[in-house]
Parts: C-alpha cells; structure tokens; sequence
C-alpha cells in the first residue's frame, strides 16, 4: 500500500518546510510537492497523484478558497485541509462551504497537523480547537449545505480575476496566468467593475481586502 500522498501549498517557504518536518516522521505519508500559489497547484494536480492537500487560504494568483472550490470541481476525492491565520467564522464558512474537510490555524499546526490528517483521513470534518469549541453541528451542517445566503455577486472566475487585478496584474498578464485571450479578460474586469458598482482601482482593491482576495500586507 502505498503511502498516504500530501501536497503543500504556501507561498511561504518556511511554513512550508515546517509542515514536509513533521509529516516526514511518519513512514505511511509523504509529501509529493509542493507550490506557491493557487494557479501552480491547479498546474500540478495534473501531474501528481494527491490523496490531501495542506492549502494556505492566502496566497498568490488564486487564493485557497477558489482553489478548493475547483479541485473539487476536478478531483473531488482529494481532501483539502485549509491552514490559515484566520479566526473568524465568516472565512471557515467559506472555506467548509467551497468543499474543505478541515480548517487548521496556523497557530495550531505544531500540536495539531497529524491530528487533523488523521481525523480528514477517516472521513470526518477536522476543526482547530480554538474554534470548534465555539461552533454547533447545526453550523457546520449549514456550511456543508452552502445554506448561507452570500451578498457577493460575482462568478467563480470573476473572483479569479478580481484578486489578480487586485494584485496589480494587467489584462495581458491575466490572460496569460488564466490562458484566456486579453478580450475575455476585459471583459471580465467590466463585469467585475459594473456588478460591484465600483469606477476606481483604489475601490476596487479596497473591496477585495474587504472579502479576503488580498490582505493589506500583501
């Protein structure tokens, strides 16, 4: 039998490297690649058999909830447990509902990453306990079902586009990262523009912080 076959997925090398440590200790997993930004991983899934992937819900390009949400769209047997710096519940609900099996805070993943590799790998929902002792089944189930109204209305590719225009990208530069003519990206970024009812870039990059495409610091 072959060992269980771990992806990484951080833009921060580092954390990376932290998390390939401690999964190496253990003989039944191995860490099969690693990337630094959403659109690599998709990239890469195309090349590597993946049974999990450890997924920061921050990072270039393609951030880890649209991520989840196409690879589940593509490879719906892999498990996602999304690691991230985020306590509150808006960015867990987005995360369960895009299709992840688990949330792990990055704060946690010392004491906590074989725990919740386990608990995903035997078919249950993985929680940090800093945030599920918080949480009712009801909420999760609510999560799972995607019951949660969302006042955000744009595609799942206009999401796509609007954290990398966000990020300072030209059109060129998008159709090249989404290989997609310049003409399609355009009009992806009018679409963008028109739905949100936002007419300058600095709006534009306000509302992306806003909803989690970008952080401040980024």
């Amino acid at each position: 039998m072959h060992p269980y076959r771990i992806m990484l997925a951080d833009d921060h090398i580092m954390l990376r490297s932290g998390i390939r440590k401690i999964i190496e200790d253990f003989k039944d997993m191995e860490v099969v690649g690693e990337v630094g930004d959403g659109l690599e991983l998709l990239n890469m899934l195309k090349k590597v058999l993946t049974d999990m992937i450890i997924l920061d819900i921050s990072m270039p390009n393609l951030r880890g909830i649209e991520a989840t949400r196409e690879i589940k769209n593509t490879h719906p047997e892999i498990k996602i447990l999304i690691l991230s710096m985020h306590k509150s519940k808006e960015y867990l609900y987005q995360a369960i509902s895009a299709g992840a099996e688990g949330y792990l805070l990055k704060d946690d993943s010392d004491k906590e990453l074989f725990t919740a590799i386990n608990t995903i790998r035997n078919n249950n929902i993985y929680l940090s306990p800093n945030l599920s002792r918080d949480l009712t089944h009801d909420f999760i189930e609510t999560c799972r079902g995607g019951n949660k109204p969302s006042d955000d209305p744009l595609t799942a590719r206009e999401k796509q586009v609007l954290k990398l225009i966000a990020e300072g990208n030209t059109c060129k530069n998008i159709s090249n990262l989404l290989y997609i003519s310049i003409r399609t990206a355009q009009h992806h970024r009018a679409s963008i523009l028109k739905k949100l009812n936002i007419k300058k870039m600095p709006e534009l990059v306000k509302y992306a912080i806003s909803k989690g495409y970008i952080t401040s610091s980024e």
